[in-house]
């Protein structure tokens, strides 16, 4: 700016400008960086790939395997397997007829399995197949257990008795036994005994009562009960009419608990079937409901 008095010019004195950092490599760092994220942006934006996520949702469904033949196959080995005569002839023949169905590894191992002398006869009565499992891409393991009448002499005696094969099975759907029958276990009775239901106390005497008085008209009834009759007792066909020569007999131990507005009833109910004559007990687990009238709804 310059500065004039009195006709005498001096001169002119500078502003002095203060230069804030603009040549710091940080600074410059920063400009380098934006400039190249707008530069990354705008290729990403014109490249972009657009990826869906796909999730797929794979449903394993078992294939059913039709065992019928092998058990078949099983049950036939089985009868030659134990049947047999104590004479020469008897032996000869079940050898034979073993060929049909075993390696000759295993015709081998089984030469001796009846003696010559064997004092016994065998009869089988019975075959059950128990389980087959599949165990290899051809092979299948067998567990059956077998009835045999054993005759010694004059004393007849039955053995039941449990064991297990392997048997291959070709492309063809021809098969042989590949192992021996070897003893083995099968299930027995468990000991599982399941809780004992008692009334829950909520249902009081009076409606007890009155359930009691319906249980029994409606079981008079339903043995012989159409399903128009059936439908005074019981809501949307929830016990179907059976048709049965059955004569009422007893509720046996009922047992009220209280669901909401309904009541679960857990009873027994004996018949006398006059077809057999025996007595013929059903266990019924019953849920009812009351509007104008008890009813059955589940």
């Amino acid at each position: 700016m310059k500065i004039w008095k009195k006709g005498k010019q001096y001169r002119t004195k500078k502003i002095h400008v203060m230069k804030v950092g603009t040549h710091r490599k940080s600074i410059i760092f920063l400009w380098v960086l934006l400039i190249g994220s707008v530069i990354f942006g705008i290729y990403k934006n014109f490249t972009a790939i657009d990826i869906k996520t796909v999730h797929e949702t794979k449903v394993m469904e078992k294939q059913v395997v039709d065992t019928n033949q092998i058990e078949n196959f099983v049950k036939n080995f089985a009868k030659v397997y134990y049947s047999w005569q104590n004479n020469q002839n008897s032996i000869d023949t079940r050898t034979e007829n073993l060929k049909g169905y075993m390696t000759k590894e295993l015709q081998d191992l089984n030469t001796d399995a009846i003696r010559r002398d064997i004092p016994t006869s065998s009869t089988v009565n019975d075959v059950e197949i128990w389980k087959v499992k599949k165990v290899d891409n051809n092979k299948y393991g067998v567990t059956f257990s077998i009835d045999q009448l054993i005759t010694e002499s004059n004393t007849k005696k039955m053995v039941d008795s449990s064991y297990e094969v392997a048997a291959y099975v070709d492309k063809s759907g021809n098969m042989v036994i590949i192992k021996n029958p070897t003893i083995c276990g099968i299930p027995a009775k468990s000991s599982y005994e399941p809780k004992t239901l008692e009334s829950d106390g909520r249902v009081n005497e009076a409606t007890t009562e009155e359930i009691n008085e319906f249980l029994k008209t409606f079981f008079k009834l339903y043995p012989t009960a159409s399903g128009k009759e059936l439908s005074y007792y019981v809501k949307d066909d929830v016990i179907k009419p059976i048709g049965k020569k059955y004569v009422f007999s007893e509720l046996i131990n009922p047992v009220y608990q209280k669901a909401g507005d309904k009541v679960q009833v857990l009873v027994s109910v004996k018949y006398l079937d006059q077809q057999t004559k025996a007595m013929q007990i059903s266990q019924f687990d019953l849920t009812l409901e009351k509007d104008r009238n008890w009813m059955i709804v589940k």
